[in-house]
């Protein structure tokens, strides 16, 4: 599929004033705070409650999945422990969230990413647990922080968290994958790059390597099959491989020709890591999405620059010259269907879509489309499966 893969990622800009473990943490504000007590906090206003300061955002599944365990942990421990979720979303996309999913901890509003600044991190949830007399303890993962954690801390002894390492590099393909736009073929693979985010670049607004070069940077194999196979998402995947397959990769190939591109991967990954792909009928039920209202339909913007842009993510697009199957492929991608998506429109045009929506309340996706005169009804359909195996 056209997207990005396993973006968990939080881009943010390192500044000087890290803090380092055991060091006096700075009088940090928070100028916006909801769901507390307060409208503002600051560190020294917190002093004699260990600090739990969580970086998240309203896209990142993992991040979400920890909330429980935050709760549970702050109803147990109450003002002697204060959980503050940290986002550099909007207040109002943050309170859509808290009203879907209605809980007592602490929110706080960080657009600017200043408080990153002291706690330096790419990838989220990510963890910072300062000591009631202001001292950082350690970042690390929220599944580390435990009853037996804060029961040793509030008794003043001492705990070995394990350290959350972040590689903090600025570019990625630059650091790692330079290449020259002279370069006419080249095949990196390597093992993950530690601490690095999970992504795939293709090189489109770059004319040198324009449908001739992919990176893949910290992502699996499938992942890699996925793309050289026809963009194959994670639904539309059979992995019949074991575990060891299923390890993190880089992968940099730059071929001399556009159409060399895709059958010197599917070479290359055959030859690294002898895994049988076929592509296979199964018959699923799907949504198909439909024009249901051709006047709304009608008012869609349709693209007239000819410039493809590709943001997406989970209660988010942002994407120029666009087809419907595009379109269908972002709701299977990033929508909250459980379902695969298949256009049956039968239009053809470019469009250029930009829309926000509650991935929390499925509803406002369905209000969405409905608006544009689309939408999605339930069928049965023979669909291609990528099946990998040994």
């Amino acid at each position: 599929m056209k997207k990005l893969i396993l973006m968990t990622l939080l881009l943010l800009n390192v500044a000087y004033g890290q803090v380092k473990n055991n060091e006096l943490v700075p009088n940090f504000k928070l100028t916006t705070v909801l769901n507390a007590p307060v409208k503002t906090a600051d560190l020294q206003q917190l002093k004699g409650r260990l600090v739990w300061i969580e970086f998240w955002a309203t896209w990142c599944g993992a991040c979400i999945e920890a909330m429980p365990h935050l709760q549970q942990l702050q109803d147990k421990y109450k003002n002697k422990l204060q959980v503050i979720n940290v986002t550099q979303e909007t207040a109002e996309r943050t309170k859509q969230f808290m009203k879907a999913r209605p809980s007592k901890l602490w929110y706080a509003i960080d657009t600017a990413g200043k408080l990153a600044d002291l706690f330096p991190h790419r990838l989220i949830p990510h963890s910072v647990l300062i000591s009631p007399d202001g001292k950082l303890i350690a970042g690390t993962n929220p599944e580390s922080i435990t009853e037996k954690v804060i029961d040793s801390l509030l008794a003043n002894q001492q705990v070995h968290l394990p350290e959350k390492k972040d590689n903090l590099t600025a570019d990625y393909i630059k650091t790692y994958f330079f290449a020259e736009d002279t370069v006419k073929s080249r095949l990196v693979i390597q093992p993950e790059i530690k601490g690095g985010p999970g992504m795939r670049m293709n090189f489109m607004d770059q004319p040198a390597f324009a449908g001739r070069r992919l990176t893949f940077i910290n992502v699996g194999v499938g992942n890699m099959y996925q793309e050289a196979f026809g963009s194959f998402g994670y639904g539309r995947t059979i992995n019949k491989v074991d575990n060891k397959e299923k390890q993190r990769y880089c992968l940099d190939i730059i071929v001399p020709q556009k159409e060399q591109l895709f059958p010197s991967l599917k070479a290359a990954l055959a030859k690294k890591f002898g895994i049988k792909a076929s592509i296979q009928k199964q018959d699923k039920e799907v949504y198909v999405l439909k024009i249901l209202d051709q006047d709304k339909f009608n008012k869609i913007k349709r693209n007239t620059a000819g410039k493809r842009t590709y943001f997406a993510m989970h209660g988010q697009i942002d994407q120029q010259n666009i087809n419907m199957d595009d379109f269908a492929d972002y709701l299977e991608t990033f929508g909250v269907y459980r379902l695969l998506v298949l256009n049956e429109t039968g239009n053809n045009e470019k469009f250029d879509i930009k829309f926000s929506f509650q991935p929390e309340k499925p509803e406002t996706l369905n209000d969405i489309l409905k608006d544009m005169g689309l939408g999605l009804e339930k069928a049965n359909r023979s669909v291609d499966f990528l099946v990998l195996e040994k």
